[in-house]
This record gives structure tokens, C-alpha cells and sequence, in this order.
């Protein structure tokens, strides 16, 4: 990224709200409306050692349009996002309410900042880290036990769809699927939160372990490290459903 567009971002004032920003992302989520959402393909999903990648170019530019007050490219942002934003804050949090609120945080966060944004990471991989933040610290702020988490986790897999089946399965499949699925949404449910956050990143968005480390704030060894320990607990927790 060059000093040039650094430079031009940084001369617009900080911390002033982008007038795009009621048009693309906090009309569409103050509104209640349900994010568009794709399949959930599975719990647990391989993804590849690729080596970090750079920005690409088409980031650069919508980033710079929106950092220029470009009404449709802030749009276009949020259009392209909200569902992750979304799906990830619900993940992370176990309740629906909460991950919208989040999620309005988030993008206000994401235009009041996008004028600093370096380009250290992809703007996808920075957007994860900033739901990951506000969601730790809306956990944080919590002065409640959460009673009805493992109830609320359902909601994710609801977000995401569930997969189709070629081959309708009879009642009692169904029936036994649901409930498999309802007890491993729980046991995430109930990993601390710094375990929970990297095991949600890995298994159902598919990061890289770079991206994990970026987006929490950790090293990559630290990212392996819990998602080692996250893997175990719930080994441990669902130990019955797979007797050895």
C-alpha cells in the first residue's frame, strides 16, 4: 500500500461517521433483517497451509472509496460482510440479540477506523478481528450468567442452514441428527471464550492459522495451542457419543 493513500486516509478527520454508513450497515441491522447465510458444510473442516497472501487490489480500492465517503462502496462493503459478521458474533456470543447488536458495533467500528487500515492483513481477516474484540468485550460486560447459551447456540446452525441430503432420511435420522448436532453446539457453546473464538475460526470459516493469530491478537503458536485444548474438551464432553 503506498505512503500516498496511507496519507490521504489519515486526512480525513477521526472518528467522524461516514454518511454511508446509515445506508449500508446500521439500517440493515437496527431493522432486524436476517443476514443472507450459506450451508454449513460440516463441524469439523480441513483447511490448507496457505502462505499469507497480500492485499489484493480490489480491497485497496473499495477501501479507498469508502474512506472517501462513497455511499455505494460503503455499501457494498457491508453487503459483502454482514452475513460473516453476523454469523461469527452469534457464534461466539450464543444469543441472536446480542450477535445484531454486535454486528451493528462492528461495521461503525469498521468505518470510524478504515481511514488507519495498513493492509497488514486481508479486510476480511481485519473485520474478523474486530467482531472478535467487541465480542469479548460484550461478554466481558455481562453481569449475568447465561442460562439459556446452550439453548440460543442452535440459533448458528440455523443462521448457516443445514446441509441437504441426497437420500431423505426416515424420522428417527432426523430426529438423531438434530439432537447430535444440538449436543456439539452446546459443548462449543461452553469453551471458554479465547478457545471457542479460535476453534470457530478454524472449523467454520475455514481461516488460516496466520489469519487466526491476526485476528485474535495472538501468536500462531498460541492459536495451535488452543485449539488443541479446545479439541480435547470436547472430545471429552461428547466422549459418549464415540466410544472408543
Amino acid at each position: 500500500m503506498s505512503k500516498r493513500t496511507v496519507a490521504r486516509r489519515r486526512s480525513r478527520p477521526q472518528g467522524r461517521r461516514p454518511p454511508c454508513i446509515r445506508y449500508g450497515g446500521t439500517r440493515t441491522l437496527a431493522g432486524r433483517r436476517r443476514p443472507r447465510t450459506r450451508p454449513l458444510v460440516g463441524l469439523l473442516r480441513s483447511a490448507s497451509a496457505v502462505e499469507w497472501s497480500a492485499l489484493p487490489a480490489a480491497d485497496t480500492s473499495l477501501i479507498d472509496r469508502c474512506v472517501e465517503g462513497d455511499e455505494e462502496a460503503c455499501r457494498r462493503l457491508v453487503e459483502t460482510h454482514q452475513a460473516m459478521v453476523f454469523q461469527l458474533a452469534l457464534a461466539l456470543l450464543g444469543d441472536r440479540e446480542e450477535a445484531l447488536d454486535v454486528s451493528q458495533d462492528v461495521f461503525l467500528r469498521v468505518f470510524r477506523t478504515l481511514a488507519r487500515f495498513r493492509g497488514d492483513a486481508t479486510l476480511r481477516t481485519w473485520i474478523y478481528r474486530i467482531v472478535v474484540n467487541q465480542a469479548r468485550n460484550r461478554q466481558r460486560s455481562w453481569t449475568r450468567r447465561r442460562r439459556d447459551a446452550q439453548v440460543s447456540l442452535e440459533d448458528y446452525a440455523s443462521a448457516h442452514g443445514e446441509p441437504r441430503a441426497t437420500n431423505q432420511p426416515g424420522a428417527d435420522v432426523r430426529l438423531e441428527r438434530r439432537q447430535l448436532a444440538k449436543r456439539m453446539r452446546a459443548a462449543i457453546g461452553a469453551l471458554p471464550f479465547e478457545q471457542r473464538s479460535a476453534l470457530v475460526l478454524r472449523e467454520f470459516h475455514g481461516m488460516r492459522y496466520q489469519e487466526i493469530a491476526f485476528s485474535l491478537g495472538v501468536t500462531v503458536g498460541t492459536v495451535k495451542s488452543r485449539l488443541a485444548r479446545g479439541r480435547a474438551a470436547l472430545r471429552e464432553s461428547l466422549k459418549e457419543l464415540w466410544p472408543r
